[in-house]
């Protein structure tokens, strides 16, 4: 049995070693977030021929991968507060012109091993990379779940509000901006009838001051780092999930650590992270990135 690691040693540290062995490095009940994006099935080969048969995503059958992968998480889960939570991305995979529905296979896997599935949320890729497919539409989009331990969870709404559209030149309802102040200016005759707020004119004590909740479709580009030679998931998508699951000083764990993407986001947030990588090459750049980042909160410009 390896021994726990002193605190001071192992956060902002990317660990070097498969998650399912160096979980046991780990202490229990001590992330408050788990923010990952593992290898998809049968997508890309991030490690050399010494490795293959330990690299996630590298397995011939797809009940093999969705099986390590559970265990990953598995392993993982008493490492997390009863108050926090996981957010997985995953993309999908086509074998023989057929679509799996890995993202979704995933998710009842875990529900099968006692995550509750808060939610799925639909990433929008702006940027997708082109196809040349002509028998069906071109993806761009992935999935992000999220899953809790418990119902009792850590989740700050308020950190992630979007712009309220419904006064806004974006509006689809009848009459639009119109409407606000006006007294019986609401164009709906269904479900806000007899709502005296919103008939009177008052419909600014409807909407919560600070923005709409957050909805379940995220459009953000994705990410770029020159030292990949690949496009990494986006810092503006991890700072949703962070900001939301997490408060100043907690820390973040991602078992999948790859370019680092989580643990910079991390630090620029005023939290803690710990990570782990499988392939040398990986923690090494990822360790050098989170190494040369300081705390400097980032603001995304929210599309108006």
């Amino acid at each position: 049995m390896i021994k726990q690691v002193n605190y001071n040693n192992i956060i902002n540290q990317v660990l070097l070693g498969d998650i399912r062995k160096t979980y046991e490095k780990i202490p229990d009940n001590y992330f408050q977030s788990i923010i990952t994006s593992p290898p998809y099935f049968g997508h890309r080969k991030y490690s050399g021929e010494d490795l293959s048969q330990d690299e996630i995503g590298r397995e011939k059958d797809l009940n093999e991968y969705i099986k390590n992968l559970t265990f990953c998480f598995e392993v993982i889960k008493s490492k997390l507060k009863d108050t926090g939570v996981l957010w997985l991305n995953l993309g999908d995979t086509y074998r023989k012109k057929e679509l799996l529905g890995v993202p979704w296979r995933v998710a009842f896997a875990l529900k099968d091993k006692g995550w509750m599935l808060r939610s799925d949320i639909i990433w929008k890729k702006p940027n997708a990379m082109p196809s040349s497919v002509k028998n069906r539409p071109t993806t761009d989009h992935e999935y992000i779940f999220l899953f809790s331990k418990t119902s009792d969870y850590y989740y700050d709404a308020d950190s992630i509000r979007e712009p309220h559209v419904t006064f806004s030149s974006e509006s689809k309802m009848r009459g639009g901006r119109k409407h606000l102040g006006k007294k019986n200016g609401t164009p709906e005759q269904g479900k806000n009838e007899g709502n005296q707020n919103l008939h009177n004119g008052r419909w600014d004590q409807a909407f919560h001051p600070q923005g709409r909740n957050k909805r379940t479709v995220w459009e953000i580009p994705l990410g770029k780092f020159r030292d990949a030679h690949f496009a990494v998931y986006p810092e503006q998508l991890v700072e949703t999930c962070l900001l939301a699951s997490t408060k100043m000083d907690d820390i973040v764990f991602d078992p999948f650590t790859g370019s680092g993407t989580t643990g910079v986001v991390a630090i620029k947030n005023n939290r803690k992270f710990i990570g782990c990588e499988l392939v040398e090459t990986y923690q090494k750049m990822a360790q050098k990135r989170i190494d040369n980042t300081n705390y400097q909160p980032t603001i995304f410009a929210i599309k108006q």
